[in-house]
């Protein structure tokens, strides 16, 4: 049986009928479904333009009835109904097709790429591989957030922003049309702050200094000493080091502008330690801490081994957690103000600086103390 067209108003929206589906359902009704007439000569043509769940309204099936018909009267080839869904599929992509195209354009010059692919394959690739955009619901969000019950708050955030990432991507480059829905993000617990005690710390230096792998002993020893991020000590050159003024630059950081922070004199005695390394095995290499064959670095497996050794908790984020350990003591000796901390940390504003500024328990202990010996003395 053929499907009916009903013309949508008799004084409105010329050519423009639709038909209800017998399946799909929108708010509650049977969803519309918006098709156009219009003649090639002696010749009645129908195009089908889209579903009222997919954002088509009359006035837009009738701009695109214009459109079709200004692009007859200019000599355009007329498509075919199975040419034109295929121009729309091009413009309409699975969701893996659109990821494959997102990464290979990006590279490994994204930041977190490894990452971002070890998160794609394991937790959105059972979900959404071969889904449409169009066909995405806010119950496949949720869905998605139920597959990674027991998973860290970061992961289950991160995991949902690079599916929007990924679609942001395929509508810019003409790949999808936009989600019709806004993702709603779970909250993320930013506030851990990770530190390492007196007995770790000791273990730890002492674990540095007598390491068999002294180049990635040397990596952790400049994070700790500077709260360089992992990414940055990697892009690290000989042209980042200005040695007249004790200086390192930092080129885009997390913050995007290039800054610069003090080479204080461990900093200096670790970089020129590593400087003469590096030219026995990669003279030629621009990289203070070089990958493989003297290219950027873009892992190193033995600082894990470094960390096992030193008996640090799994948990325990071996770049982040020194870098997290050198402002917190910072923080805790009263000797440095939150903007000051913030600029060594090349944070572009005071308000991620400040969740630093909890004190350490012996730091509390100490203040606790004195607090007693104060009111002691108000109340005498």
């Amino acid at each position: 049986m053929a499907t009916k067209y009903i013309r949508v108003s008799q004084s409105k929206w010329e050519g423009v009928y639709y038909y209800e589906s017998t399946t799909k359902t929108y708010k509650g009704k049977p969803d519309v479904c918006y098709v156009v007439n219009f003649r090639i000569t002696n010749r009645k043509v129908w195009e089908k333009v889209g579903w009222k769940s997919n954002g088509i309204t009359p006035q837009s099936a009738q701009q695109y009835r214009a459109k079709r018909i200004q692009e007859i009267q200019l000599g355009t080839p007329i498509l075919t109904a199975f040419e034109r869904k295929a121009e729309a599929l091009k413009r309409n992509r699975t969701i893996g097709e659109i990821a494959t195209i997102y990464f290979e354009t990006k590279g490994s010059s994204l930041k977190g790429f490894k990452a971002d692919i070890n998160r794609y394959e394991k937790h959105i690739v059972p979900f959404f591989q071969n889904l449409r955009v169009p066909n995405l619901t806010p119950f496949d969000m949720e869905a998605l957030k139920r597959s990674m019950s027991g998973k860290a708050d970061a992961t289950i955030w991160n995991s949902l922003e690079l599916v929007r990432r990924i679609i942001n991507f395929g509508f810019k480059t003409n790949l999808c049309p936009p989600l019709s829905f806004t993702i709603e993000m779970p909250r993320r617990d930013n506030e851990r702050v990770e530190y390492l005690n007196p007995q770790e710390t000791e273990m730890f230096l002492h674990v540095l200094a007598t390491h068999s792998n002294q180049e990635a002993a040397r990596m952790l020893k400049l994070a700790y000493f500077t709260a360089m991020r992992r990414g940055e000590i990697f892009k690290l050159e000989d042209k980042d080091l200005d040695f007249h003024f004790n200086l390192i630059r930092i080129r885009d950081p997390k913050g995007k502008k290039t800054v610069s922070i003090p080479m204080n004199s461990i900093a200096k005695e670790i970089i020129e330690a590593q400087r003469q390394h590096r030219n026995r095995r990669f003279p030629s290499s621009p990289y203070l801490f070089p990958g493989k064959c003297g290219e950027q670095r873009v892992d190193c497996s033995a600082v894990d081994k470094i960390k096992a050794e030193v008996q640090l908790p799994k948990e325990f984020r071996i770049f982040h957690g020194l870098r997290h350990h050198y402002a917190v003591t910072l923080a805790n000796s009263g000797q440095f103000t939150i903007d000051m901390i913030g600029d060594l940390l090349t944070h572009k504003s005071t308000a991620m600086t400040k969740r630093y500024g909890q004190y350490l328990p012996q730091t509390l202990q100490a203040a606790g103390a004195m607090a007693v010996t104060l009111l002691n003395g108000v109340t005498r």
